[in-house]
């Protein structure tokens, strides 16, 4: 009879990875821990509040209202554009003046059995027109300089300079740069379209505003009045 191995006897079956109650297979490598979930409903808590918890409010004009006789007078302002205009006058007159000094006339002589007729036509010569036109060239030049750039950077054209005052933003107490100034001068318009009266503005203002003044926010003070 063969021998058989006692009942009991036979070892336990290797156990299979992953089996329960098996030890977890190590596969040598470390995971990095998972990241946080996000807060429910996908929201993030809000930005703290600024500082003090309300906005400034805006700055007001730099140069407030001041009383009337600390703005420049309307008679300053008038000579002023006297002095400013007179530049543009006599160079655009020494061009008018070549033009018609340089003019030829030529005359035909029409004779009839009844009458001695003679037509004379003015023509302008080349160098006539040619001078009146770099006249105007270097007038228009002069105005964009002095109305422009001069009197934007600095805030007095020639004639202003002479006079001791300057034209000034209310809102920034500054000069209002070119291109405003450039805007200012065609602003005029209105006070000549109401056949001057706008210029006169200053006699009785408060301010002694033009109505470009008013239109531009802007102001002549005194230079070192303010």
């Amino acid at each position: 009879m063969t021998d058989q191995p006692p009942s009991g006897a036979y070892p336990p079956p290797p156990s299979s990875p992953g089996s329960a109650g098996g030890p977890e297979p190590q596969s040598g490598k470390h995971e990095a821990p998972s990241a946080p979930p996000p807060p429910p409903g996908g929201s993030y808590p809000p930005p703290p509040p600024p500082s003090g918890g309300y906005a400034p409010p805006p700055p007001g004009p730099a140069i407030r209202t001041l009383p009337k006789q600390d703005y420049t007078p309307w008679l300053s302002r008038v000579l002023a554009f006297v002095i400013d205009i007179l530049p543009y006058v006599i160079v655009h007159s020494i061009g008018t003046g070549i033009l018609m000094t340089t003019q030829q006339t030529s005359c035909v002589t029409d004779i009839t059995p009844y009458a001695v007729n003679q037509v004379c036509a003015t023509q302008n010569s080349a160098v006539g027109v040619l001078a009146q036109a770099l006249a105007s060239a270097v007038g228009l030049f002069y105005l964009i300089w002095n109305y422009g750039y001069r009197q934007g950077t600095t805030g007095s054209s020639l004639g202003k300079s002479v006079m001791n005052f300057k034209v000034l933003s209310e809102v920034t107490g500054q000069p209002i740069g070119f291109g405003k100034s450039i805007l200012r001068v065609f602003a005029h318009l209105v006070d000549a379209i109401i056949c001057f009266v706008g210029f006169l503005f200053p006699l009785w203002d408060a301010k002694r505003q033009t109505l470009a003044d008013k239109i531009m926010s802007t102001v002549c003070l005194p230079i070192g009045g303010r």
